[in-house]
């Protein structure tokens, strides 16, 4: 038990760790190719910080481990939701821009109606697999639609949030960090399977709580950090392009490499719950003049968290 544990941890040390190496090199090494800092932010930094979760839903896939992978996948976008801007609003709201609210917000709730779309049955298979492929690219056409129609005051705004590096040292850190991801993620994946072998606990469990606040803690120190340099945009936008790519990128790894059937409580439950969160942060975003996720909002939205992991406990102490 001690080995598992300490892979656990250890894993999900470097996991955080490298994700910001990677995240670094990525964002420097295609501002020295010419990427604007929108498209960077809307690609580059949001795959970079949803990459743990790519990593783990792959070695989780190919363990045999693949309702690990699909746990992570909704986990991570539920904790995004409702821990990552909860804690973040908490400490400084967050005004939401009238580009995110009309079009990443709602690309956000599209895919997510896909997902439970292609969930319904409750298999995940080939053909799903390659549908979300189908709306990666989608998303990464619309993003780079976004990015021609934005102003350049938007674009100045996200200037000082993109590294400054020279090419070689970009170039670095991006390998070293996905050579590092790849290995935590391992270690997490281990880890995790054998404390819930060992404890009784479901790898579904596993998945939709340790490890996914683990692969969220990325997202939840950019959210912080950005917030706290008054970059509230990138706060939000960083949480809402991780959870597209977390559903039409880490959701398709398990259909692609090792299609699996599961729980009717994975749609009951989970997805549920992913569903309403989004709706909720369309609401919060909706309902103020103007846009904001203020503080009451970020209480009720970390409470809700709270309330989504005593209702996981509850329920896997009554099996």
């Amino acid at each position: 038990m001690l080995y598992p544990i300490l892979a656990l941890v250890v894993g999900l040390i470097l996991l955080v760790w490298s994700a910001d190496r990677f995240v670094l090199g990525a964002a420097a090494t295609a501002k020295n190719f010419g990427m604007s800092p929108m498209l960077i932010g809307l690609t580059i930094v949001s795959f970079g910080t949803s990459a743990p979760e790519i990593l783990v839903s792959l070695m989780a896939s190919t363990s045999g481990a693949g309702d690990l992978a699909i746990g992570n996948a909704l986990g991570s976008n539920i904790a995004n939701i409702a821990l990552v801007l909860g804690i973040t609003a908490l400490i400084a709201p967050l005004p939401v821009k009238s580009g995110v609210l009309k079009k990443e917000l709602p690309l956000l709730l599209g895919v997510t109606l896909l997902a439970g779309i292609l969930l319904f049955d409750l298999h995940l298979g080939l053909i799903d697999g390659i549908i979300l492929l189908i709306a990666l690219a989608v998303c990464l056409y619309l993003f780079s639609h976004f990015q021609k129609n934005a102003t350049q005051d938007t674009l100045s705004d996200d200037e000082d949030e993109i590294p400054t590096m020279a090419n070689r040292s970009a170039i670095f850190w991006l390998i070293t960090g996905l050579v590092i991801l790849a290995i935590s993620s391992r270690m997490l994946v281990w880890g995790a399977s054998e404390i819930a072998f060992s404890l009784g606990v479901s790898k579904l469990v596993v998945g939709l709580t340790i490890v996914a606040i683990g692969t969220s803690l990325p997202e939840l120190a950019a959210s912080i950090a950005s917030a706290l340099k008054n970059h509230h945009d990138i706060a939000i936008g960083n949480v809402v392009g991780s959870n597209i790519f977390n559903l039409v990128a880490v959701m398709a790894i398990p259909g692609l490499v090792s299609p699996i059937g599961m729980d009717a409580i994975v749609l009951q439950r989970d997805y549920i719950a992913m569903l309403g969160l989004t709706f909720a942060l369309l609401a919060f975003a909706l309902w103020q003049k103007p846009p904001s996720i203020n503080r009451f909002e970020g209480s009720i939205l970390t409470c809700a968290y709270a309330g989504y992991l005593v209702l996981l406990y509850t329920m896997t102490v009554s099996q």
